[in-house]
């Protein structure tokens, strides 16, 4: 959550001022305060565990590449988004109302946790954002150059590295406004202690020189800045695809090749336009409406608080997203995925027996099975000819049966492929 970004909730709850609940808006922002934190809980428990699978696949060694880095640092931020909202939806909006404010709800302690997590989500929000920016520009110089090699596979993952670097250590720097205009204070005329965030009056004329810098800078270098580079380069990758195509048409015009169906396209440049997308229809609308909040008297109060929920859900719907993506567009994340689960249940097999003390007779059972079966399939046919050319057959089959349940490691080498790479560089993903 950010302070002005995703959790801009319930505005009179935090500062003690009060919003015109006649409004449609505001009924509206109110109604859906009641199930927010249930739907954001969903999400976030879907989300979590599903990021932690994408850093999971695409820190194999096999799928190390530049793009890969920076879609797993990706999922690391998002995943710290929904981490620390989980907390903040339970206590704000289940365990107590979202309107309510009362000295068990508004604590010192859980006011300062909620200051912690509207800048922590801001960082990591904005380091989001910003390395979306960075796979569209990798993706088109990737597009644009014809080295190849591994030295240039190399050099892609240093400049991935220290982008990422770059862009984590700019953000920090960025947000440091966002942290100095947050602060708590008790809220007066009250017989309990009751912790409210201070009013930035955000919209009015007594808003301060920090709060007024913080939103200027915070809606062109967070907001706008990225948006409007995403909205460059992903022209600039359509363009590429566009080129490719034609040109792939041209080839089998050529060669004489009659086309039934369309050409296909790269799907890591259509995966990473449709990452994009997901980031502007969730960010420039809040770019925007940053921007009004600024120069419109009451809009930040009117209009962009009642919205604040609902930005939230979407942000963190985008978040979470990203797994759905990588499954339903790209073949080798699914395979990597099936080779990482098949071996962690091998894994959890030998160790389950090997506890149990089962291990001899499960193989034993295992080799007694396999040789009736043979018995049934082959003997029958084959032993009034060949006895010997049976048994053999029976004691390799029964033999390579028995390696794989002794040792899993065998089956875990056979099912191993370094060759292929998720998101490659140079190299279509079917």
């Amino acid at each position: 959550m950010e302070f002005l970004n995703n959790t801009t909730f319930s505005y009179e709850i935090w500062t003690g001022s009060q919003l015109n609940n006649h409004d449609a808006l505001t009924t509206f922002s109110l109604a859906y305060g009641k199930i927010h934190g249930y739907v954001s809980l969903l999400v976030c428990f879907f989300g979590i565990p599903t990021n932690i699978i994408n850093i999971t696949v695409l820190t194999r060694k096999h799928m190390q590449t530049s793009i890969n880095l920076i879609l797993t640092w990706m999922a690391v931020s998002d995943m710290l988004t929904m981490v620390t909202y989980v907390p903040f939806a339970v206590h704000f909006y289940i365990q107590y109302g979202s309107n309510e404010l009362s000295a068990e709800k508004n604590t010192k302690i859980w006011m300062e946790y909620l200051l912690f997590h509207i800048n922590f989500s801001a960082l990591t929000h904005t380091i989001s954002i910003w390395l979306g920016v960075s796979l569209a520009i990798f993706r088109y110089m990737h597009l644009q150059s014809s080295e190849t090699g591994n030295l240039v596979h190399v050099r892609r993952i240093i400049r991935a590295r220290i982008a990422i670097f770059v862009i984590i250590a700019c953000s920090v720097l960025l947000m440091i406004p966002n942290f100095m205009s947050t602060s708590l204070e008790l809220k007066p005329n009250t017989s309990e202690a009751v912790y409210i965030i201070v009013d930035t009056n955000i919209g009015t004329p007594n808003i301060t020189l920090i709060n007024f810098v913080n939103m200027c800078i915070y809606s062109a270098f967070a907001k706008f800045v990225p948006c409007l580079l995403m909205i460059v380069f992903g022209g600039l990758l359509l363009r590429t695809l566009d080129m490719q195509v034609r040109v792939r048409r041209k080839r089998m015009t050529k060669l004489g090749v009659i086309m039934t169906r369309p050409l296909h396209t790269s799907r890591t440049t259509v995966l990473l336009l449709i990452v994009m997308i997901l980031f502007l229809i969730t960010e420039l609308p809040q770019g925007i409406l940053i921007v009004l909040s600024l120069f419109k008297n009451r809009f930040f109060s009117d209009v962009y608080i009642p919205l604040g929920d609902v930005m939230d859900i979407l942000a963190l719907v985008n978040n979470a997203i990203n797994f759905v993506l990588y499954c339903s567009m790209n073949r080798e994340f699914r395979r990597t995925l099936v080779r990482i689960l098949r071996t962690r249940g091998l894994k959890h097999y030998r160790t389950h027996a090997h506890t149990n003390g089962t291990g001899t007779e499960l193989v034993t059972e295992a080799a007694q099975k396999l040789s009736v079966m043979v018995d049934n399939q082959v003997c029958n046919e084959t032993i009034s000819n060949d006895p010997l050319g049976t048994a053999n057959v029976m004691t390799m089959v029964s033999a390579t049966e028995l390696s794989t349940l002794i040792d899993p490691k065998h089956t875990e080498e056979n099912i191993q492929d370094n060759n292929g790479k998720i998101f490659d560089e140079n190299e279509e993903v079917k």
